[in-house]
């Protein structure tokens, strides 16, 4: 098995650098890398990471600006890498961290990693261990911030 990791140099941490560490802590399987630019070059880079580098599941891991345009380019990207899950068949497991969801830099670079590790935790999950996520079922998990749990009647 193989898990793809599709990051940018846009992004103001480096969150392939801890999907990988994370990874390696949960998973013994291979690990492909292709950083891009800027948030609307994942979905290629994934589709990449799938056709040409036989991945069995990719992780896209991005940082949107906090700009009402940024917001649009982030929309476009998700839409970009859905098509794309359809078109290969396989899961791509979008990180996306809005520069605007923290309130200090400090607050940001924690939530950028934090949403990370996580979400590679689900990655391994997903791919190696599926019922561990039917046991999460509707139990409110949140990737980053304090999960909410499920909603009471």
């Amino acid at each position: 098995m193989k898990i793809g990791i599709a990051d940018t140099t846009f992004a103001r941490i480096d969150m392939g650098r801890a999907a990988i560490d994370e990874i390696r802590k949960h998973a013994s399987v291979g690990i492909e890398r292709y950083v891009v630019p800027g948030i609307k070059d994942l979905p290629v880079a994934c589709k990449k990471l799938i056709e040409e580098r036989g991945c069995d599941l990719v992780m896209a891991l991005g940082m949107p600006g906090g700009a009402e345009k940024d917001k649009v380019c982030a929309h476009e990207a998700s839409q970009g890498l859905i098509l794309c899950q359809l078109m290969t068949n396989k899961h791509i497991i979008e990180v996306f961290v809005h520069e605007d969801e923290a309130k200090d830099e400090k607050e940001l670079a924690w939530l950028m990693e934090q949403r990370t590790r996580e979400h590679a935790v689900n990655a391994v999950r997903l791919l190696l261990r599926p019922k561990e996520l039917e046991k999460l079922a509707g139990t409110g998990q949140r990737q980053g911030f304090e999960d909410v749990g499920p909603a009471r009647i």
